[in-house]
């Protein structure tokens, strides 16, 4: 699957502005995101990630794979379910895997049409926007749909960085 994503600063009425639009909300998630670095190759230079998130619905083991574009953050992204994450992370650990960085948030979402559009409260960043769609074959179309929403919503410039880049560039990594 390929997961359509742009991401931008959020203003403090950004929750009325989706609302404005007619998203509605789907509930409120914290996020544990636990990154994990190869042996075999640096994530940070083949701009992949591989990580297990942690949420009140249970744990999710997920491979990012590299951008797609330049404008967005799209990529190939594969996930499965995980029934006990300290043992799947003791299981990478003992292949070489090693902890790259957690990344904690709050994440308030919302539906509008096909697309997700997420309020994230990241712990040593501040407040994001997300706007993703599960895009296929087509996924250029999503690509430009999830690039509207932001418009609509008065976000003219997105920001292509994970989390994890931005909190690694905060921390001077």
């Amino acid at each position: 699957m390929i997961e359509v994503e742009v991401k931008a600063r959020s203003p403090p009425d950004i929750e009325a502005k989706i609302a404005g639009l007619g998203g509605e909300l789907i509930g409120v998630e914290n996020h544990l995101d636990l990154y994990f670095n190869s042996p075999f190759r640096d994530f940070a230079q083949t701009d992949e990630a591989l990580r297990i998130r942690i949420k009140e619905e249970g744990a999710r083991l997920t491979y990012k794979g590299p951008k797609l574009d330049s404008e967005t953050k799209s990529r190939r992204e594969l996930t499965v379910r995980v029934d006990d994450p300290k043992a799947l992370e003791s299981i990478l650990e003992s292949v070489g895997f090693s902890r790259a960085a957690v990344v904690k948030k709050r994440r308030t979402k919302y539906a509008l049409g096909e697309a997700v559009i997420a309020v994230d409260e990241v712990e040593g960043l501040g407040t994001f926007i997300e706007v993703e769609l599960s895009g296929g074959e087509d996924w250029e179309a999503q690509k430009r749909a999830a690039l509207d929403i932001l418009a609509r919503l008065g976000l003219a410039e997105s920001i292509r960085k994970s989390y994890l880049e931005l909190l690694n560039d905060a921390e001077g990594r």
